[in-house]
């Protein structure tokens, strides 16, 4: 077994995101990722025993602006991504990077206890997370 120092998720998670609420418009959504200078909101759960979901600029763009829908009348419960594949705050990079190819994904929250710690992706994993100082 190799004794090189392990690089976790939670040494290169980054907390560029915003927490809305399922029942927010899709318009709503969009003020807070411009006020808060995020593109990745999370839906935080109604419950203990409901899970995350989330939604990206590009779910905006695909499921509202291209199907000519109304920001003003669509919810953000109808185009959100739920569940989302949440990753463990202790888990080695390599593991993660290997399981979003797998599952060609290129984000996930960190989760911890059940709640979200911040997000990985392929940048902070490069960027942060290849070369131990």
């Amino acid at each position: 077994m190799s004794s090189t120092i392990q690089t976790r998720n939670r040494d290169v998670m980054n907390n560029h995101y915003a927490m809305i609420d399922g029942m927010h418009t899709v318009a709503e959504a969009i003020e807070v990722a411009v006020s808060k200078k995020v593109n990745i909101l999370v839906v935080n759960k109604r419950n203990e025993h409901d899970e995350y979901g989330m939604v990206l600029m590009s779910d905006i763009a695909r499921k509202v602006l291209a199907r000519d829908k109304s920001p003003e009348r669509t919810n953000i419960y109808e185009i959100m991504i739920k569940p989302v594949f949440a990753v463990s705050a202790d888990m080695d990079v390599r593991y993660t990077a290997r399981l979003f190819e797998r599952f060609n994904i290129n984000k996930a929250p960190v989760i911890e206890s059940g709640n979200i710690l911040g997000f990985v992706a392929y940048d902070d994993i490069v960027l942060k997370g290849m070369l131990n100082p």
